[in-house]
């Protein structure tokens, strides 16, 4: 769960309650999911995997970007520091920078996210990333030929996936084929999460309501060959609008 959006403190720990336990703290830091996190962490702190993302290039800022966010969140570490590139590997002196917060423990993994899917691939060579965030989804599948086979299979790195919905293109009716029915944000999720390559799939709910509907996806079965046609034929005719 993201807190991008204005996921709410109710929301969080709806969430949690239903079995979802990886938050990410992302761009948007937003109090209220912050305060869900917070509320959680007193009770079942082993039990969460919190992810702060980092977006500074610059070595110096790193250590005290992550204090900022253990500060808000009330946390004694993060799980996974989320390193954001577009396309190139993050600079050496930054990683160094992140693996001396790793020894004080003050982070226990590093995770990559990056719009350059062959990047993924190259980086899981130095075994320096746990997590990899990866752009997925039944408009964007490049990833089933350029990220998913290329990684090993077991003792490999976790696989999170973001924008399910394609920045909601997906939920859109007038993006749709008139013969075709329009996807919900749960469709989305079920698609993606039905890659047997995917560990993690994130959601982004406004509000409760959204996110209850999203928490349904946790009591149904992987999407059949009929479904997942489906969503390649939708996904295929938005991408070549």
């Amino acid at each position: 769960m993201s807190a991008a959006y204005g996921t709410p403190a109710k929301a969080v720990e709806e969430a949690f309650e239903h079995g979802v336990n990886y938050f990410h703290w992302g761009a948007l830091r937003r109090g209220m999911m912050a305060e869900g996190i917070r509320g959680l962490a007193k009770r079942n702190r082993e039990n969460l995997i919190v992810v702060v993302q980092n977006y500074w290039p610059w070595a110096k800022l790193i250590p005290k970007s992550l204090q900022r966010a253990l500060k808000e969140l009330k946390l004694d570490y993060v799980d996974v520091l989320l390193f954001s590139t577009f396309k190139k590997r993050p600079n050496q002196r930054a990683i160094e920078t992140a693996m001396r917060l790793k020894e004080r423990r003050l982070i226990h993994h590093l995770g990559l996210a990056c719009h350059h899917r062959p990047r993924f691939a190259k980086v899981e060579e130095d075994k320096i990333f746990n997590v990899f965030h990866i752009r997925y989804n039944a408009v964007h599948r490049g990833a089933e030929e350029d990220v998913f086979p290329l990684l090993p299979g077991k003792d490999g790195p976790g696989i999170v996936i973001f924008t399910a919905t394609c920045h909601t293109k997906l939920l859109r009716p007038n993006y749709i084929p008139e013969n075709e029915k329009t996807p919900k944000a749960i469709d989305c999720y079920r698609f993606v999460l039905s890659h047997p390559s995917v560990h993690v799939c994130i959601s982004g709910p406004q509000n409760l309501r959204q996110s209850r509907e999203n928490l349904q996806i946790l009591q149904m079965a992987p999407m059949t060959e009929e479904e997942l046609a489906w969503m390649r034929r939708v996904g295929d005719y938005i991408y070549h609008k």
